[in-house]
């Protein structure tokens, strides 16, 4: 097994991109066992005019690809933000190995708040869940974005 090396860069990055397009700056990234990143993705919501199109479904599409399967065993998820409820049911789906996220959620989270998705009984998979990755960077990226957009 290869040391841990934080994958949380990139999604930043992909946030940060998220927020050059207009949308809500959330990246993600699914990295293999092997540590290559085969998923990573920004919100695309407005612009693709889907809901769904949060960057944890949108890299967990790609990884799935990817890997010519539905299911992700032993694979790492990063994303900047605390998964909602919508974006954790699909993590278990995909039987994500790992899942690190960066700021918590509060209002719209699924993980630690809200729903707490992967504490309910018909959570089949329940990933291994790492909080407050690089937290204030990903905050400061939701932050700026909104108060723009108040301005």
């Amino acid at each position: 097994m290869s040391p841990f090396r934080s994958h949380m860069q990139a999604a930043l990055d992909q946030a940060r991109a998220a927020a050059a397009r207009g949308e809500v700056p959330v990246g993600a990234v699914v990295v293999a066992p092997d540590g290559r990143v085969v998923g990573a993705a920004g919100n695309r919501t407005r612009e693709l005019n889907d809901p769904t199109a949060h960057a944890e479904v949108l890299a967990l599409r790609a990884a799935c690809a990817a890997a010519g399967s539905e299911r992700l065993p032993g694979h790492d998820l990063y994303v900047t933000l605390e998964p909602c409820p919508m974006c954790a049911s699909a993590i278990g789906q995909a039987r994500i190995a790992r899942l690190y996220y960066g700021a918590a959620d509060p209002k719209s989270g699924g993980v630690a708040h809200g729903p707490r998705i992967y504490d309910h009984p018909q959570s089949h998979h329940v990933p291994e869940v790492y909080d407050g990755i690089r937290a204030a960077e990903a905050e400061v990226l939701l932050k700026t974005f909104f108060a723009a957009r108040r301005g």
